[in-house]
């Protein structure tokens, strides 16, 4: 790939903690930029900054566009865009001497603006004059970003071109050729989709597949006009044009079903000069794989249901269920630390399962009849059947298995979520997105078999599972931060990292004074993303796929998650 002008892909996206109300997908070009080169033009490129706690952080960055004062790059940025927060964001322009270096010399800055991500999305094309250090306007420079959302029902598509024959525009050596893709919108304005990689010295270049989102390549409209041109790379930023030619989806549709798809690739010059001119070359379409973007909500729409478990720890440091002091202790006019938990947690999930069947477990007690400590039980000491009725029937179930049991210890969690995730497993060979498993583990301090809960979670993390644990009281919870994967990757003891992050560890007292919904956005926020992350992985569509536009030949794959 040409280090002067590269292939371009999305790029990574900016999250929050909140839940995403959508991606948003920014393109950015420059008008007028300063001239900071004595022989040649400027090499813009531009840096993507983020403001996270007052301190900015760059979050990617655009190709270098070799001597050009008006740069439209192809970079695409990916950000998630959150409704409720002020997303600061800054754009740098720089000017690049070598491959990728940014200049720390004030003679290289272009000019830079900041802005939110709302104002970008509000205006869907927000246009900015570039200002220098201490607010000086950099001339006449300008840069402008466009905002385009990518929603729920929205899609991929990986495209494969290659061209034959191309005319050569080089004395000594042959075209060294790249292609456009432009969208022409309804205002009959042209939007750059892609820009492929550069060719060396080749008149029958192949390039690298790419994958753009439906909704960038022709806003979802099949018929949608795109204008693609070829041009010979020029290192000076002169390129030399050699032609172009007008594409729809549906015509690169058409490739599905067998046929072979190509256009004359056409210089209108000398189309109208030369009486003889067929093309200047043929450019052919290789191969195309569409892929859809699941969200949550077409998983559940889908028929996906959620079964939810609770697993309450029952180990001696909660104190006796009988003394007021105790974590387990029932008062009559106000829940526990332990029931508000539950229910919390619970009444969310239970508008996701049809049979509003709950299962509950206890551990860390010893149970009757024969008083032996346990560390998986059903709590209605029903073990063929550890189901409650709703989360009315959990509570019941608690209350009364309270008086039975004697709590003892230690805190092991690694054989329910063991016996968790060999429930969702199956019987291994999971085809269909028809349930999904969370298990709420509700305990009052760091639990004792840590190596063997990393090794369980590692192993639950290939299974459709989602793990919350809610710590109850006030112990020191520092160890239990290990299991959540947010600030880094958990592995288990071997070594071995989790294929996804499944857990969420929250402090109940956190919440204490906040209400029980703050408590359920915040241990539930993850969820949605870890479900699409679970059947992206396994290549699982939603049982009843929701109508898209490119229904016939929809690949049964999804991908990131948007909501």
């Amino acid at each position: 790939m040409n280090d002067v002008l590269e292939a371009t892909s999305p790029a990574t996206s900016l999250s929050g903690p909140a839940a995403c109300v959508c991606k948003v997908e920014l393109r950015v070009s420059c008008k007028s930029l300063l001239d900071r080169d004595t022989l040649n033009k400027s090499d813009p490129c531009v840096i993507l900054m983020v403001q996270t706690n007052g301190q900015w952080t760059e979050l990617d960055r655009t190709e270098v566009i070799k001597s050009n004062l008006h740069p439209v790059f192809g970079k695409v940025f990916l950000l998630d865009y959150y409704f409720e927060e002020v997303q600061k964001l800054r754009f740098e322009v720089y000017d690049i001497h070598g491959t990728h270096s940014i200049g720390t010399r004030d003679d290289d800055f272009l000019g830079g603006v900041e802005c939110t991500l709302g104002q970008i999305v509000a205006q869907k094309k927000m246009v900015k004059p570039l200002l220098l250090k201490y607010g000086k306007y950099a001339g006449k420079s300008t840069i402008t970003v466009h905002a385009e959302e990518i929603s729920g029902n929205n899609g991929y598509v990986e495209l494969s071109f290659q061209a034959k024959k191309l005319d050569d525009k080089d004395l000594f050596s042959k075209s060294d050729p790249f292609m456009e893709i432009y969208r022409i919108n309804d205002d009959e304005t042209e939007q750059l989709v892609h820009r492929t990689e550069v060719i060396k010295n080749n008149l029958n270049p192949v390039w690298e597949p790419f994958k753009v989102s439906l909704i960038s390549l022709c806003s979802c409209d099949e018929d949608r006009k795109l204008k693609c041109l070829v041009w010979d790379h020029d290192s000076r930023g002169k390129h030399d044009f050699i032609g172009e030619f007008y594409a729809t989806f549906r015509e690169m549709q058409k490739i599905s079903s067998g046929n072979k798809v190509s256009w004359d690739c056409v210089n209108p010059k000398y189309k109208q000069k030369k009486r003889n001119y067929k093309n200047s070359g043929v450019v052919i379409l290789t191969d195309l794989k569409l892929h859809r973007v699941y969200s949550f909500l077409d998983y559940i729409m889908g028929g996906c249901q959620i079964h939810f478990t609770v697993a309450i720890d029952f180990t001696a440091s909660n104190g006796d269920p009988r003394n007021s002091c105790s974590l387990h202790y029932i008062n009559p006019y106000q829940p526990n630390e332990y029931l508000k938990a539950l229910i919390a947690v619970g009444e969310i999930c239970q508008d996701y399962d049809s049979d509003k069947r709950f299962s509950a477990l206890g551990f860390g007690a010893r149970i009757p009849p024969n008083y032996e400590v346990s560390h998986d039980f059903a709590i209605n000491f029903n073990p063929e059947d550890d189901e409650c009725e709703g989360i009315q029937g959990v509570v019941e179930a608690y209350q009364n298995c309270l008086p039975k049991i004697q709590l003892y210890g230690p805190t092991n969690v690694s054989p329910i979520i063991n016996r968790i995730a060999k429930l969702s497993a199956g019987d291994g060979n999971i085809k269909d997105a028809s349930r999904y498993h969370i298990l709420l583990i509700l305990t009052d301090g760091v639990v004792t078999d840590m190596a063997d809960t990393r090794e369980a979670i590692v192993r639950g993390s290939y299974q459709p599972l989602s793990i919350i644990i809610v710590g109850v009281g006030n112990a020191d919870f520092t160890d239990m931060q290990i299991l959540d994967g947010d600030d880094g990757v958990l592995r288990s003891p071997k070594g071995e990292p989790v294929l996804r992050d499944i857990v969420q560890f929250v402090p109940f007292r956190d919440f204490k004074t906040a209400s029980p919904a703050a408590l359920a956005k915040c241990v539930l926020a993850e969820v949605p993303k870890q479900v699409v992350e679970y059947y992206s992985h396994k290549a699982i569509s939603p049982m009843v796929p929701v109508r898209d536009l490119m229904t016939p030949i929809m690949s049964p794959v999804a991908t990131t998650p948007t909501e």
